[in-house]
């Protein structure tokens, strides 16, 4: 049975962006006689708000999607993220790493996915500084997994390149765990067959790969679909994105737009049988870039 999730952090409200790549996935596993499960990604320290989350159920609700089963915390799982960091270290993968972000600009002398690519400074050291990161040696993991390949849907078989973001941080500084780690094991914790999150996302599959691989985990499907973009006033488009204040899906609902028939609408654009809203655009996907 296919089963997919919508998994978003309670660090600012969802927007039009959001309420597609929730479409999305549920509409995938509807359209499949699946399930459809949500998650609220609640780790990320002082910038996440529980309250939230209600929201966020209160929205899906709005926009006509109904999810199966209770609703999954992370901050539920923080053993299971701090076990699969253990397993990690005893295989001599994880090392600790006090960089700063400026410093790794400083240095760095290749630009990855996520910008530029940590050069393993602190690959080698003897001792483990207080407040440390714990990053993925993903020179020695791939030695130990050998070749490595993965499916998404659209884009077809891909041959595992997490070596695009050099050494990632797996435990942080601030959280018990980054995206990579907790979003690999949540999705293996929760059934998940199809994994479905935008294109911009797309890189991100080869870490979890790699980390599928060395913690024994199931490996799902990936469906990285096309982002809404919005105009910039430029003649550029750029995704909808909380940091650029998106309008909020809870001030529609709370306005008293129809949401059912607000999603019932960006299906039909997707389609090709209206318009998007003004100034918004479904971004294509090519090879998983949007």
């Amino acid at each position: 049975m296919i089963v997919t999730r919508f998994a978003p952090s309670p660090n600012g409200p969802l927007h039009l962006g959001h309420a597609w790549a929730a479409i999305v996935a549920h509409d995938l596993a509807r359209a499949r006689g699946g399930r459809f499960l949500l998650r609220i990604e609640d780790i990320d320290g002082e910038r996440s708000r529980s309250a939230l989350a209600a929201e966020f159920e209160a929205d899906l609700d709005w926009l006509g999607l109904a999810w199966d089963g209770p609703v999954v915390h992370q901050s539920a799982r923080l053993g299971a993220y701090a076990a699969a960091a253990e397993r990690l270290k005893a295989m001599g993968l994880l090392y600790p790493c006090h960089c700063t972000r400026a410093e790794i600009a400083a240095v760095a002398t290749a630009t990855g996915p996520d910008g530029p690519v940590y050069p393993g400074t602190c690959r080698h050291r003897a001792v483990a500084p207080d407040g440390a990161a714990w990053r993925l040696d993903v020179a020695a993991a791939m030695a130990r997994t050998g070749p490595l390949t993965w499916v998404d849907e659209l884009a077809g078989e891909q041959q595992a390149r997490p070596d695009l973001f050099g050494d990632v941080v797996l435990v942080r500084k601030d959280a018990p765990a980054s995206y990579h780690l907790a979003a690999t094991l949540d999705d293996a914790a929760d059934g998940i067959t199809l994994v479905t999150r935008g294109a911009d996302l797309f890189a991100a599959s080869h870490v979890h790969r790699l980390l599928q691989a060395l913690l024994g985990l199931p490996v799902p499907t990936w469906h990285h679909h096309g982002l809404l973009v919005e105009a910039d006033g430029h003649g550029q488009w750029r995704k909808l994105a909380k940091r650029r204040n998106a309008p909020a899906l809870a001030d529609r609902r709370r306005a008293g737009e129809d949401g059912h028939a607000l999603a019932d609408a960006l299906r039909a654009a997707a389609r090709g049988d209206r318009p998007f809203p003004a100034g918004i655009s479904l971004a294509p996907v090519l090879h998983g870039e949007p």
